[in-house]
């Protein structure tokens, strides 16, 4: 078990890593840095395109699964008006949420993890469908969430602003965040004063470091880096997508950015995991990635 990071340098990165259960996300080892990925259980790939998730070729291959924020506010619309409508595609009744403990008993420390997406698909039943899913932020040796964490409005874990190493602390970092107004990312410093003025996110969810910052790759960031993981993240887009992409092949922290700035014109984006950690599951393209982890974030929709 290890629960404390690396010590990082702005030209070595470290990513985190989830396996088996119980492991941390954290990385254990620093030789575990060195040449290619763990390897961990996917399903078989399709690269047909679905209405949801694709996987892409350029410039490196990557798997991203995207829904439109006016899509999510206006079923929250419809949810909280009672005027919910046939699902279709165009008018499906959608949901962006945060997924951790079993039963959605978030704040009872008694109750585990859900840890993957059998389990979750179990909890959700014929009610919901779960469209796509990705795992969240960074998570300790149980599985905890290690930064500010808001489930259904329920504060789970406070805003982490402490210094340390690790690619969490990779100053500046973030948190990817919702309520019934829109869908953001912000840095955490940023956060701290929304919160201060009375911000309630109904979803939170903190990691590190920051991919984009309005406009601009992270500045710590070199297009030389060595070090190359898979890696996943979420962008907050000019399209009005929230983007949610995995890397299907090993990329390094400037190249993995530069995607989102460029070819999917995110002002913002966050990094969420790497190493082994990353897991999507999307099954329009029938990938499922089998493996642990702490917080989820799905698509889910409802009847």
């Amino acid at each position: 078990m290890l629960a404390s990071l690396l010590t990082l340098t702005a030209c070595q990165d470290q990513s985190s890593q989830s396996e088996l259960i119980p492991k941390t996300s954290q990385e254990k080892n620093p030789k575990e840095n060195q040449g290619n990925d763990k390897k961990t259980t996917t399903e078989t790939i399709n690269t047909e395109q679905g209405n949801y998730c694709q996987l892409k070729t350029t410039p490196f291959s990557y798997y991203i699964c995207q829904v439109s924020q006016k899509k999510l506010l206006n079923s929250s619309k419809n949810n909280a008006n009672h005027n919910v409508k046939k699902n279709t595609h165009n008018n499906a009744n959608l949901s962006l949420q945060l997924f951790w403990r079993v039963g959605n008993d978030n704040t009872n420390k008694a109750v585990k993890p859900l840890y993957t997406f059998d389990r979750l698909l179990n909890q959700l039943g014929k009610e919901s469908k779960l469209i796509f899913a990705v795992n969240a932020g960074m998570y300790n040796d149980d599985y905890a969430p290690i930064g500010y964490t808001v489930i259904n409005k329920q504060q789970v874990l406070s805003l982490n602003l402490n210094e340390g190493a690790g690619n969490f602390h990779l100053m500046p970092n973030g948190v990817f965040w919702w309520n019934e107004d829109g869908y953001h990312i912000n840095d955490s410093k940023q956060m701290a004063k929304l919160i201060k003025s009375g911000t309630k996110p109904t979803y939170a969810t903190q990691s590190g470091p920051m991919l984009v910052i309005d406009g601009k790759i992270h500045p710590k960031f070199r297009s030389d880096g060595k070090s190359r993981k898979i890696r996943n993240g979420v962008g907050v887009c000019k399209d009005g997508n929230i983007k949610l992409v995995n890397s299907n092949t090993a990329v390094n922290f400037y190249d993995f950015a530069s995607l989102f700035k460029n070819q999917l014109a995110c002002d913002n984006a966050l990094f969420l995991d790497g190493g082994i950690a990353p897991a999507m599951y999307a099954p329009e393209i029938n990938h499922k990635d089998s493996k642990a982890m702490g917080v989820m974030i799905g698509l889910v929709e409802l009847d």
